[in-house]
């Protein structure tokens, strides 16, 4: 079986070990063909803190960690400028 993974941006990290990713999937309207965008937001576990908001981040099923948490950060793939601009 092969786990699900999603590729989103970090809107909050204000939890402890927790951020919230927002994916965004685009697909082409059934009856329009307009192209419509929906977004879906994880809550995602970071065990070190890492993550800040405007990330760009790999999230990946896992086993349930609480009540609403289902996915775990993989893996940062950027980082937002202003994390750039305060650790520089």
């Amino acid at each position: 079986m092969a786990l699900k993974e999603r590729v989103g941006i970090v809107v909050s990290d204000k939890m402890e070990k927790t951020v919230v990713v927002a994916v965004e999937n685009r697909f082409p309207h059934s009856i329009y063909q307009k192209t419509v965008s929906r977004t879906a937001r994880y809550k995602a576990h970071d065990e070190n803190n890492k993550c800040r908001i405007g990330d760009r981040v790999r999230i990946t099923e896992t086993r349930p960690l609480s009540s609403s948490k289902r996915w775990a950060v993989s893996e940062v793939l950027s980082h937002s400028s202003k994390t750039q601009e305060v650790t520089s």
